[in-house]
């Protein structure tokens, strides 16, 4: 069973949020607020924070950007995850992905049936990993923001989590680049 190791420090990530939204702003960007507030809480820190319109070369444009900065190791986006015509997230999300990590919207989907039944059908939340940066595509509503942070990301961004988390196998989610 999974656990905190009190015997290992804890070490912050440095985390990008990013809200997808055509009617969002800064002053009512909810699921926005709950990553931060979350992130923060936890002893992570903010790289950056961003809002975007439902449009998938700008989205893929804003995680290339920050899978290119050095200062941001992980990106978590809300919104446009949806079935709807505008839901672009998850493709452009997977036009940046060098691997997917599959079993993240199925953690995700077991996590949302506990609190909304079948209508967790309806995300396509998604994670994959780009030039040594982590990303997350999270639905658009608060209540699913605090579900992924709480039940899947708080603990895989904690290196105390064991047996294994996503902090440990940071440093070597690009060693592929750097092989001669």
């Amino acid at each position: 069973m999974s656990r905190i190791d009190t015997s290992r420090d804890f070490l912050p990530v440095r985390i990008a949020v990013l809200t997808v939204s055509d009617t969002r702003g800064a002053a009512d960007d909810r699921s926005g607020d709950t990553l931060v507030a979350r992130l923060t809480e936890a002893g992570h820190t903010l790289a950056a924070r961003d809002i975007v319109r439902d449009d998938r070369d700008v989205i893929a444009g804003r995680l290339r950007a920050w899978c290119a900065d050095p200062e941001v190791d992980v990106v978590i986006s809300t919104g446009g995850t949806g079935l709807t015509g505008r839901d672009v997230t998850v493709e452009a999300h997977r036009d940046v992905y060098e691997k997917e990590i599959e079993a993240f919207g199925t953690v995700f989907t077991i996590v949302s049936m506990q609190k909304i039944g079948t209508s967790a059908v309806q995300s396509r939340a998604t994670g994959g990993v780009a030039n040594g940066t982590y990303l997350f595509a999270l639905p658009g509503s608060p209540s699913a923001c605090r579900d992924a942070w709480d039940e899947i990301l708080a603990p895989q961004l904690d290196y105390r989590h064991r047996p294994c988390n996503f902090v440990e196998i940071l440093p070597r989610l690009d060693e592929h680049l750097r092989r001669k």
